[in-house]
């Protein structure tokens, strides 16, 4: 008998459960599509690159330096 290895059983483990899941797989595409909706639209759409707009390119880290440092004072 071959023994298998760690990475292989513990891959194997994952899929199983995954494959013989009912109600885990709808909560999976639920949990996908809100992470989708949260990281790619709400960026888009309501946080802008304010660094990118206010400054050029290469400027970057002395425009956050400046940043941090003028707010603390």
């Amino acid at each position: 008998m071959k023994k298998e290895g760690f990475w292989h059983r513990f891959l194997y483990l994952y899929i199983d459960g995954f494959r013989s899941m009912t109600l885990g797989k709808t909560l999976w595409a639920i949990i996908l599509i809100k992470l989708f909706i949260m990281f790619v639209i709400l960026k888009v759409f309501f946080f802008p690159s304010y660094i990118g707009e206010h400054t050029e390119k290469g400027q970057e880290p002395d425009f956050v330096a400046t940043e941090l440092t003028d707010r603390v004072q």
